[in-house]
């Protein structure tokens, strides 16, 4: 079994196996339950400001509570995940985000349905950035890029499936809309069947619990033998190390660069994002628009999410995630910019579906890139850190958005929509870092000669 070599050695020659697939199926399904739990306000909304005469400045605060909730939920458990392991946090964070979801469909007034959302949030980005980093330290390095798509693909079936589920919902009464909020809480099925996951055996080693590390590690490798046939020995890269350093590693050396250039392109990201996502429907009844039309059309846009998650699915691996991050972001902005430029429906419907394909596309690659960039001691805490950082913008995000409606018209939001895209873009190419199949121990070797080039 090689029990002498790394963790990180051992795990790198391991092939796909039912080990993985099991990850990926578990992965999977809390995502489709998290990532249509995001959309769900946006869905809503319209039902909502309806049914409580409201005006469109109260749904901007419940969404900005909402992405309140996911920065203090990815700041919060990156932290702790870094401390008491992936799996336990993973189990956690699921069961958060299904009980207030639940609690969603109940709110009798602005004021519960600011705290539920808010509270939804903490747990749906909490589950985000432990199931990113579980993923980039239990597969591969020539394969966590394209599991990472393929894990986002049958998750963001979520979004369509959601989006279709308030199509037919949100209608049938003023108080359909709550049906939406409970069909997002079945997440909890998964927080059950995680228990049966293993724990990551790199934060183990990294924790110096060498035994435990290896008990895992032997099973995991046993269960592969059995379906694969022995294993090849596991060639040594970078000597790996047990490591107690702290939160401020994110803001020394290398890592201050990385955390910087993440900082902004997880709040333009998110800036982007929801800027279009979580505002077509509203925005389409604003201009004008039956709500049954908005959501129809929303709801078709959204099923470009399923084959852009495949799109990254292919690729992750072939192309550097850098380059592939900055291609895809450009598209956004271009297509984002042509839909918002016209009122012809088909244009609409035809742009709106490549926006929500490429979406979805550039969030599997963020979502392998961003863990990578970090040694394993503080691998949660950084992703949790930049990923919540992006989600707070958003506290913000909803009050430009109206803000710039109102002052400026329809089209120019769409124009500020496709400016935050290209800056990404420009950021990332100049100061990104690659990291196409290289272990996540090289990415994160002590020394720069043990790195190599890595711009």
């Amino acid at each position: 079994m090689s029990s002498t070599a790394s963790i990180g050695a051992r795990l790198e020659r391991l092939p796909i196996s039912s080990f993985h697939r099991y990850v990926i199926w578990v992965l999977a399904f809390a995502f489709f339950f998290e990532l249509g739990d995001i959309n769900t306000l946006s869905y809503t909304a319209p039902a909502i400001e309806k049914a409580w005469n409201l005006q469109l400045s109260a749904i901007g605060n419940v969404t900005s509570a909402t992405f309140l909730g996911m920065f203090l939920g990815a700041s919060v458990i990156g932290y702790v995940s870094d401390r008491i392991g992936r799996k336990r946090s993973l189990i956690f964070t699921i069961l958060i985000y299904s009980i207030f979801s639940l609690l969603n469909a109940f709110a009798m007034s602005m004021t519960m349905l600011f705290v539920t959302r808010l509270v939804t949030g903490f747990g749906l980005s909490a589950m985000t950035v432990v199931g990113i980093t579980y993923i980039s330290e239990v597969f591969p390095a020539k394969k966590r890029g394209t599991y990472q798509g393929l894990i986002m693909t049958i998750g963001l079936c979520g979004i369509p499936i959601t989006a279709y589920v308030a199509r037919f919902l949100v209608p049938v009464a003023p108080w359909g809309w709550r049906f939406v909020y409970i069909w997002g809480a079945l997440g909890f099925i998964f927080a059950i069947l995680a228990g049966r996951m293993y724990e990551s055996p790199r934060w183990y080693e990294n924790r110096g619990r060498l035994a435990d590390a290896n008990s895992v590690m032997t099973l995991i490798e046993r269960q592969v033998e059995s379906e694969k046939g022995p294993l090849p020995d596991p060639v040594e890269r970078v000597e790996p190390a047990v490591s107690q350093r702290g939160y401020g590693e994110l803001f020394s050396g290398k890592y201050l660069g990385r955390t910087l250039v993440l900082l902004v392109v997880w709040i333009l990201q998110t800036l982007g994002f929801y800027g279009f996502m979580s505002w077509v429907p509203t925005l389409l009844v604003a201009h004008g628009f039956s709500l049954v039309h908005s959501l129809a059309w929303s709801s078709a846009m959204s099923i470009g999410a399923v084959p852009g998650a495949f799109i990254a699915y292919l690729l992750s691996d072939r192309l550097d995630r850098k380059w592939l991050v900055v291609i895809f972001a450009i598209a956004i902005s271009i297509c984002g910019l042509l839909y918002g430029l016209t009122f012809k429906t088909a244009i609409i419907i035809v742009f709106g579906f490549l926006v929500a394909m490429f979406l979805q596309t550039f969030a599997p690659l963020l979502y392998a890139y961003t863990p990578e960039l970090y040694p394993t001691e503080v691998r949660n805490s950084g992703a949790g850190l930049v990923y919540g950082v992006g989600r707070l913008a958003n506290v913000f995000g909803p009050m430009i958005v109206v803000a710039i409606y109102n002052h400026y018209g329809y089209q120019s939001v769409f124009i500020y929509i496709a400016a935050a895209w290209i800056l990404l873009a420009i950021i990332t190419a100049w100061f990104g870092p690659r990291t196409k199949g290289r272990m996540l121990e090289v990415l994160n070797a002590a020394k720069a000669s043990e790195v190599g080039n890595q711009m």
